[in-house]
């Protein structure tokens, strides 16, 4: 029966691959099976968390969106209020500068510079009427002349201010030379101005710009100037001029107004004398200038056709003319 008992399908031993020592070594290990394999387990080992480098701080920070909020109404109508204010602003500015300028033109004359003379202060109500530079528009060779006439100018008004306060003093002396005093008093207030006018300034334009019309002007009334110095130096009575008549007719009841009147007719003689000098040195330089009395016809007849006012009146007498010949022809 022994040979029954066994198993006919039973491998023996030395039959089988699988009981090699080296395959048996495999399968008995701890080592986990191909399947069972965890490539990424849970707690890493002490040896890679040994070797692991901290990564370096990021000097960039990350974009960050901020979200887009619209004005609001009341922020708008704001912005625009003070946007037209400071319009308004600007332009009071522009406008008062403009003004200023305005001004400014209006106080210049027609070399187109601000007006100098009379010196005034700025406070003053009245403004300065004329420019006056001797070294920037008179030429050099008739600086000398002009500003000697500009003296003469200066010292006949100071001889006319002395004859008022000698004909006062022979007012006190006698009231019958009452007229004396009161013509003397007109002839500071007419004088003094219509001879800067008349004679000093035709004279200074006239070596400014070279005017024939200018020095013809002047010669004219300067001549007259000269009658007038002479007439006051003589001092005829009740022509209220301090001259030697009347000097010597109170020098024998009042000594002290008789050297007061004589003081005065000595200045007028010498704005006579000077006034014939400065007179003949103009007039030679006149002749040196080229200046003749075709140059002045010309010089007059370009400023008359030129003047506004005349072009303006002409104007309108042709048109009055012209309307009249019209209503006569209907």
């Amino acid at each position: 029966m022994s040979g029954y008992d066994n198993n006919p399908f039973a491998e023996t031993a030395g039959d089988n691959p699988f009981n090699d020592p080296s395959v048996t070594q495999v399968t008995n290990s701890s080592v986990e099976p191909v399947d069972q394999y965890n490539p990424f387990p849970a707690h890493p080992t002490d040896s890679l968390a040994a070797h692991t480098t901290p990564a370096a701080p990021s000097s960039y920070q990350p974009a960050v969106l901020q979200p887009s909020t619209e004005p609001s109404p009341q922020a708008t109508a704001a912005a625009a209020q003070a946007n037209l204010l400071r319009q308004q602003e600007e332009l009071e500015r522009k406008a008062a500068e403009l003004d200023r300028r305005e001004h400014e033109l209006q106080n210049r004359g027609s070399t187109g510079k601000e007006n100098n003379w009379p010196p005034l202060p700025k406070y003053f109500p009245i403004k300065p009427c004329f420019y006056q530079d001797f070294s920037e528009e008179i030429p050099p060779e008739y600086q000398r002349v002009c500003k000697m006439m500009y003296y003469l100018w200066m010292f006949n008004c100071v001889t006319l201010f002395l004859n008022l306060l000698a004909c006062l003093a022979y007012f006190t002396t006698d009231s019958a030379y009452g007229v004396d005093f009161g013509l003397s008093i007109l002839w500071l207030i007419l004088f003094a101005p219509c001879s800067f006018l008349c004679w000093y300034r035709p004279v200074y334009k006239a070596f400014r710009t070279d005017s024939s019309f200018s020095f013809f002007f002047f010669f004219f009334v300067f001549f007259c100037q000269v009658v007038i110095f002479i007439i006051q130096s003589v001092g005829i009575p009740k022509w209220g001029n301090s001259g030697w008549i009347a000097a010597f007719t109170i020098i024998g009841t009042n000594k002290a107004v008789g050297a007061i009147m004589i003081i005065v007719a000595i200045l007028f003689t010498m704005c006579a004398v000077l006034s014939v000098i400065l007179l003949k040195m103009v007039h030679s330089m006149y002749r040196r200038t080229g200046a003749s009395f075709q140059k002045a016809q010309q010089e007059l007849s370009q400023g008359v056709l030129s003047n506004k006012t005349f072009q303006t009146a002409a104007a309108g007498a042709a048109s009055t003319a012209a309307q009249g010949a019209f209503q006569a022809n209907n």
